[in-house]
């Protein structure tokens, strides 16, 4: 039996407009089955949104222009999992199954009703089962469920246990076994590195790369981009340049990142020097509109045995002129409608991260802490100016450490003693208690208005000034870190807190904090699974284990 033919997944002409913001214009993008196709672009160029619009998910309040033909079969992971916290994992894992157990009870009943005698609609009613049946290996449903539900660490929690007492981590590798466990024919993933560890990293990628059907995704893990993806997709406003992506107008790029990145720089590169060359030919062509008749015949007055003929020359002069003239507006008029744009500078990051190492000596020093279910920590000593890397798999207490550390959580036991002045701490998940303000109302009022006047938000270079008037509600996740992290390189913190600082971020933003963490003076503790940014890290690390899970039962099959 041949394979079953698995749809191709068009995008013509798309554009979306949320109030008055176009957030996508003119996208064209098929993604045939087996192509792996990576989102790139800046923060709040529309990654999540056109995910969205393939998905059909997008809010009422978006109007929606173009076409999008998808797979029936499709099925989207966003940032956050789409289970209700009152959910148990056992009916998480219960529900994609169900599914699969009905294309497999389907395909048996008309199995049954098949005799020699049965129609065309019958047989093709059967054929279309078993096609459905085939392409999810309906059959082996269970034993997948099981083996993902153990491979990605949740065989050991209770299945009665609630989806709200899950860690993010735990959230994230629960839904991708329900993408494990139903095959999906298109598969649309907003960000799904983050909150998990190497494992379960290598185990997502080993998946998708086997996946048959339609991937697109958006993803800042630069690690995943080079080992599954076929092609990137830059949705950036003019992506390298009026010459495009590709150099012919297009967005698309056949590789992974490191490729993409170097194709790009030179992309750019081409861009400033086609405009340079067109801005010094427009001014050739402009000064050639303003020529005199000097330029063409000395403008001599005549003698008085010659007055006949210099006027005859005259004439023939200011023809000639008028000629030169019009082909000259004419190759001005063509030159100026098909010049490229300027090329606008890159937002990039011009701030230290942290303020000078004001501090001396041991600046944290914890002994023998417990964070009933979720830390346990002997000793951790961070001297000033130390750079310390936090690793460890889901649920060891990376981000639970850096919260004791700047006094928003309480220990159970132990000590923990910070002697820096200024901590300053970036939060995995941000969130604005007003979100109706501007992000730079938000960030006046946070930083206050003494430090933002001496450090405006348009200087750190995060924040793009047109996103200034914004109001936070509005504005992109990547973006509301980008802003979160303003306000907190904005204090100027002797000990700087980050918490999977380049989760959401675009990716050159994400290299310029890795370029900034090896010079900034003062001191830094970094909790991170992004394996691009450890492969590059040469300060200190302190590895985190799991506290000893209690007994648990296994996932129901």
């Amino acid at each position: 039996m041949s394979a079953p033919t698995i749809p191709t997944l068009h995008v013509r002409d798309l554009e979306v407009r949320i109030g008055t913001h176009r957030v996508l214009h003119r996208i064209d993008l098929t993604a045939q089955p087996g192509r792996r196709i990576g989102l790139v672009g800046e923060n709040g160029s529309g990654k999540t949104t056109l995910l969205r619009a393939v998905a059909g998910t997008l809010p009422s309040r978006a109007l929606v222009t173009g076409l999008v033909d998808r797979p029936e079969d499709l099925a989207m992971l966003g940032q956050e999992p789409p289970f209700g916290d009152e959910q148990t994992i056992g009916e998480v894992l219960a529900g994609a199954l169900a599914p699969l157990r009905r294309m497999v009870a389907e395909v048996e009943r008309l199995s049954l009703e098949i005799t020699d005698d049965s129609d065309d609609e019958a047989q093709t009613a059967y054929a279309a089962a078993l096609d459905r049946a085939v392409a999810h290996d309906a059959w082996d449903a269970d034993r997948r469920a099981e083996e993902a539900a153990e491979r990605l660490g949740l065989g050991a929690l209770d299945t009665s246990r609630r989806i709200g007492t899950l860690s993010g981590g735990q959230r994230t590798r629960l839904a991708l076994a329900t993408l494990m466990t139903t095959r999906p024919g298109c598969l649309l993933l907003d960000e799904p590195t983050n909150h998990l560890d190497d494992v379960a990293i290598d185990l997502l990628s080993s998946f998708l790369r086997d996946l048959p059907g339609v991937l697109l995704l958006a993803s800042h893990d630069r690690v995943l981009l080079d080992d599954v993806c076929t092609d990137l997709f830059d949705l950036d406003p003019r992506p390298a340049g009026e010459l495009g992506t590709d150099g012919r107008g297009g967005r698309r790029f056949g590789g992974g990142w490191t490729a993409y990145e170097e194709h790009r720089a030179a992309a750019h590169r081409r861009w400033e020097e086609t405009y340079t060359e067109q801005q010094e030919e427009l001014a050739r062509l402009r000064a050639a509109t303003r020529i005199g008749t000097s330029a063409i015949a000395h403008n001599r007055p005549p003698r008085d045995n010659d007055k006949y003929i210099y006027g005859f020359k005259g004439s023939r002069v200011e023809r000639t002129l008028s000629r030169r003239r019009k082909d000259a507006e004419r190759r001005l008029e063509a030159a100026e409608r098909e010049q490229v744009r300027k090329p606008r500078p890159p937002l990039r990051l011009r701030a230290d991260l942290t303020g000078g190492n004001g501090a001396s000596g041991r600046v944290v020093q914890v002994r023998d802490l417990v964070v009933a279910g979720r830390l346990s920590l002997d000793r951790l000593d961070v001297t000033a100016g130390q750079h310390l890397l936090v690793s460890g798999a889901n649920g060891s207490g990376k981000s639970t450490l850096l919260g004791v550390l700047s006094g928003r959580l309480a220990s159970t036991s132990g000590s923990v003693a910070v002697t820096a002045h200024r901590v300053a701490e970036l939060m995995q998940d941000v969130r604005f208690d007003r979100a109706e303000l501007s992000a730079g109302a938000t960030y006046d009022a946070l930083v206050g208005e003494q430090r933002a006047a001496r450090t405006p938000l348009r200087e750190l270079g995060l924040v793009p000034p047109d996103r200034h008037a914004t109001r936070v509600a509005l504005l992109s996740v990547g973006q509301r870190r980008r802003l979160a992290l303003a306000v907190a390189i904005a204090a100027a913190p002797d000990l700087l807190l980050l918490d999977e600082p380049t989760n959401h971020l675009s990716l050159a933003l994400a290299g310029e904090i890795e370029e900034a963490l090896d010079t900034t003076p003062g001191t830094v503790i970094v909790a991170t699974h992004d394996r691009w940014l450890r492969r590059r890290w040469d300060g200190d690390e302190q590895r985190l284990t799991a506290p000893a899970p209690a007994p648990a039962t296994r996932p129901a099959p």
